[in-house]
């Protein structure tokens, strides 16, 4: 809606200067042609444009136009790899950051180490969220996944976030002094370590776990490493987990049937059934509204990435996704509900009348000749009606209802217009 009533303002800016030039006239024939030629060159545009316009919110659909109560609850919100305008990202600080922000899950993405510790680590090198170029200049380009965690555990993981020509969002504000020290303390976070902060304050996790490079030690254990970590060293719940990795996800299942099975790509029902899919985490830009309500049916929710601006988690809501990966829960958190939302709303003179942007119209069923009418077809009195639900095809006098809003159209059937 801002971007059809933007154009439109646009549009009533320009209405001066394209009627100057409509209305110019020159007394001599030979510019009168050349003016005429202007003309249509810039009021035909002009008006084609004014009309498309006036007639695009025919075709407009929108899920946020809804009848009252059916709009679902809010989603929840899933700081991606934490809150990564408030500190760096992938931290400790970070996930408590969107932790401290009433987040309701925690993403991230794993990497194991070449000694088989799973870390956290977003980038197949170190060189934009770590210091490694001012400790291994030499080593910037090795991947992440072949040092040691000895190595990488010595590694500054926060002083990048602080430097202005590193800064990752261009809205992010200016940090406090405690935040800026803290932020420069930061080393890269543990799987475990990850995962018990979840654990110790119930937040779900999600997250993407990345198989080792060739010639890795854990390139074919990488996921019972991972399950090693889950199960025996964090102590996490199981429910609390949403397993995305599909590889080998028939033994995930077996050795650890609490996981919430969650599927990265979308396919038909009956087939995420088959493999106990709970959830979907799919980019905004591939699910629609009946996506959703199509899953939802099946009892599989959906969760959408990556949803950073208020109108578009406004969609999302309406759309009744479930949850949203994104990296401003400390803003979404404050939206009590979707920026646009359009309910009808009750008649105030009828209840069972609903309306919408004021105006509605009413057609009442046949009720019996001449119903709310006299046999002169005019209002009983001069006064206005309302209908009486406990005795069908009689009228009570209305004194707030003005009479030459009510008009007969025939052996009982009246039509009322007017608005809230």
């Amino acid at each position: 809606p801002y971007l059809h009533i933007g154009a439109i303002t646009i549009m009533v800016l320009l209405s001066w200067p394209v009627a100057l030039h409509a209305i110019r006239t020159d007394k001599k024939a030979f510019l009168l042609q050349i003016l005429a030629v202007v003309q249509v060159i810039i009021v035909g545009p002009y008006l084609a444009i004014l009309l498309f316009l006036f007639l695009i919110p025919l075709g407009m659909y929108s899920p946020c136009i809804r009848e009252v109560g059916t709009l679902g609850p809010k989603p929840a919100l899933i700081g991606h790899r934490g809150a990564p305008m408030l500190a760096p990202e992938n931290t400790e600080m970070s996930f408590w950051k969107t932790i401290e922000h009433g987040g309701d899950g925690l993403e991230t993405d794993v990497t194991i180490s070449y000694d088989g510790v799973p870390f956290l680590m977003h980038d197949s090198t170190l060189r934009r969220t770590t210091n490694i170029g001012e400790v291994y200049p030499n080593e910037t380009a090795q991947n992440a996944a072949l040092f040691s965690w000895d190595t990488l555990k010595e590694l500054n993981a926060g002083t990048w976030f602080l430097k202005v020509s590193d800064k990752p969002f261009s809205c992010m504000g200016s940090l406090s002094r405690a935040d800026q020290n803290q932020a420069m303390n930061q080393s890269i976070y543990k799987l475990s370590n990850f995962l018990r902060l979840a654990d110790s304050q119930n937040k779900l996790v999600i997250f993407d776990l990345y198989r080792p490079p060739e010639k890795h030690p854990y390139r074919d254990s990488w996921i019972n490493r991972t399950l090693e970590v889950i199960l025996n060293e964090s102590g996490i719940k199981p429910h609390l987990v949403l397993w995305l990795e599909n590889d080998m996800r028939p033994f995930v299942q077996s050795v650890a049937p609490g996981f919430q099975q969650t599927m990265g790509n979308k396919a038909p029902v009956e087939d995420l059934l088959m493999d106990n899919i709970v959830k979907l985490n799919l980019a905004y830009t591939e699910m629609s509204s009946e996506d959703i309500r199509k899953y939802a049916e099946a009892n599989i929710t959906t969760n959408l990435y990556v949803v950073n601006e208020p109108w578009l988690f406004s969609l999302a809501w309406c759309s009744g996704a479930h949850s949203v990966t994104t990296n401003a829960v400390h803003m979404l958190k404050n939206l009590s509900q979707p920026l646009f939302l359009m309910v009808s709303r009750s008649s105030p003179f009828f209840p069972g009348v609903r309306s919408r942007g004021g105006v509605f119209i009413v057609t009442f069923g046949d009720y019996g000749s001449g119903a709310c009418m006299d046999k002169g077809d005019a209002p009983l009195d001069g006064e206005g009606f309302k209908l009486n639900p406990s005795l069908p095809g009689s009228c009570e006098p209305l004194q707030v209802l003005p009479p030459h809003l009510l008009f007969h159209l025939g052996p009982g059937r009246s039509i009322l217009f007017g608005k809230t």
